[in-house]
């Protein structure tokens, strides 16, 4: 591992690349940022769940999975009409109806309520067209970023926990694909102990345990055996 003022940077097979995602996660445990029982630091809980979702697994590839990943972390977040689960099109029909209403208050000489839903109608109008360029950008996005961008530059991730690129390494050295992920801290004084962690792993595990998806299905298929028992020990073995 390379350590600079960019981050924490490995060369390596997809197994390196596997394994150093899970030393940065495990360090960012131990330095309690994930908050599991509510009781430690919670700053930056939520951007550890994104992380830990992001970081490339045993059994992704960086073309599918990863490019998926990271299509869907970059994408346009969700406006207030998404948030709320109205289509563009609901917004739009409830603005009309807000506008009826407020002709019919103004036939009613009640100018107050009659501005009320004209103002609540201008604002449905205005979620409609947010909710619709969020969706036409993001289909946008979707393509470019797939079809395009991954094309002619790494695949990243970014919030305020973690910064991150992994990219396939144009030196192979005929052996096999090769892989260049540099992950970086972004709080300094996190970064810091991150660091010390890295360090310790190094001097104190000999064999770090890859994570790994269990197949259950496969067990049940044969013979009707039941599933092996979950011990929490889902992982193999891999050199440093």
């Amino acid at each position: 591992m390379e350590e600079s003022i960019s981050g924490f940077k490995v060369r390596g097979d997809w197994g390196d690349i596997v394994e150093h995602g899970e030393r940065i996660t495990r360090a960012l445990r131990d330095v309690d940022v994930h908050d599991p029982d509510g009781e430690t630091d919670t700053r930056f809980a939520r951007a550890f769940e994104e992380w830990e979702e992001w970081r490339p697994k045993a059994h992704e590839t960086l073309d599918s999975d990863v490019s998926e990943k990271t299509a869907d972390q970059a994408s346009v977040e969700e406006g207030k009409g998404e948030k709320a689960g109205k289509e563009p099109d609901e917004d739009i029909k409830t603005a009309g109806e807000k506008l009826s209403e407020s002709y019919e208050q103004l036939e009613e000489d009640d100018a107050e309520a009659a501005v009320d839903n004209w103002k609540e109608s201008v604002d449905y109008v205005a979620r409609a067209a947010d909710s619709a360029s969020r969706k036409a950008l993001r289909r946008v996005e979707d393509t470019v970023y797939q079809n395009v961008m991954t094309q002619l530059a790494p695949y990243y991730f970014d919030n305020e926990l973690v910064s991150a690129n992994v990219q396939q390494s144009t030196r192979n050295g005929g052996n096999g694909e090769q892989f260049v992920f540099e992950v970086n801290v972004n709080d300094d004084e996190l970064k810091e102990e991150v660091s010390d962690r890295l360090a310790e792993y190094e001097d104190e595990i000999d064999r770090w345990h890859v994570e790994v998806e269990k197949n259950t299905d496969a067990a049940e298929a044969i013979e009707g055996a039941e599933p092996p028992p979950d011990n929490g020990d889902n992982s193999k073995s891999t050199t440093n």
